[in-house]
């Protein structure tokens, strides 16, 4: 592949081998009201209870892996790139050892105009192979799971119809390449994608991220609290607001977590909507 002046200017900056520090998730204060971090949760709870914007402390050393951790602002090479450009980037990135293992790298999928954006783990043995993320299984549930609330990663509706903007979908992963056997991303991997993803998130402008598993959190939120405890509020990344579920690999596992999942999608297309996130979501998707 050529690369133009500009690109293997900004390449020799970061070094592929090396990408340096990448910019944090901004988590600015609403101007509207205080964030305000709620208490732990009750067990059950109880019906039209107001959902929390809430802005996560940061943790400490000690609790944390080092790629989850808050990373000190600077410009990176990357806040220059366009959509083309990054997908090129990353089709050819040997910035960690996923690359010696990949069969091709999976940038994401679905409308650059989309509002929504899902942030997944890793792509899986599918992924790896078609270049396409959330496909298989998990991608099966996933579309359903979209269905339901009247969303797609395609262009068109099932029926043909158009899908606007406000319902369409773009699919990202915090990693953008296979980890071997499908085992969890290292948190290495997880910081040299950093920054891939933060630029998909600037160039895209989401109305809201929901990210789906504990090591999407990590990159998003940079926090390894468990999902339990950060479902039912509305977290900022980038300024976007963000809803954290289940990934739809591990609700095949345990479909007895789909209903919590449903509320979830429910609570992001609330925010999605402009709606005050508040009240009791009812109802399942199937898959």
């Amino acid at each position: 592949m050529t690369w133009t002046p500009r690109q293997r200017a900004m390449l020799a900056e970061m070094g592929l081998s090396t990408w340096g520090t990448p910019a944090p998730c901004v988590l600015p204060t609403p101007p509207t009201a205080p964030l305000v971090t709620p208490p732990a949760q009750p067990k059950t709870r109880p019906a039209q209870q107001k959902v929390s914007l809430v802005q996560p402390t940061a943790p400490s050393a000690s609790s944390v892996p080092s790629a989850a951790l808050p990373i000190a602002q600077r410009e990176s090479p990357l806040h220059q790139v366009d959509w083309a450009e990054l997908q090129a980037m990353v089709s050819t990135c040997q910035a960690c050892a996923l690359c010696k293992t990949r069969t091709q790298s999976v940038v994401g999928g679905g409308s650059v105009r989309a509002h929504w954006l899902v942030v997944g783990e890793g792509p899986g043995e599918q992924e790896d192979l078609q270049g396409e993320p959330f496909v298989g299984k998990s991608g099966q549930l996933l579309d359903n799971m979209l269905r339901a609330i009247g969303c797609t990663r395609h262009d068109t509706f099932s029926d043909g119809r158009e899908a606007p903007p406000s319902h369409q979908v773009y699919l990202a992963n915090a990693v953008k390449c296979r980890p071997p056997g499908n085992r969890n991303p290292l948190p290495d991997e997880l910081q040299k994608c950093q920054p891939y993803l933060q630029r998909q998130i600037e160039l895209l402008q989401p109305r809201i991220i929901v990210a789906m598993g504990r090591f999407a959190v990590q990159s998003l939120l940079h926090s390894t609290e468990p999902i339990g405890r950060l479902r039912n509020r509305v977290h900022l990344c980038q300024g976007v607001p963000l809803v954290v579920t289940y990934h739809p690999a591990y609700l095949l596992r345990s479909p007895q977590d789909k209903a919590k999942a449903w509320v979830d999608l429910r609570l992001a297309l609330r925010i999605a909507q402009g709606e005050d996130p508040s009240g009791a979501p009812n109802g399942l998707f199937s898959g």
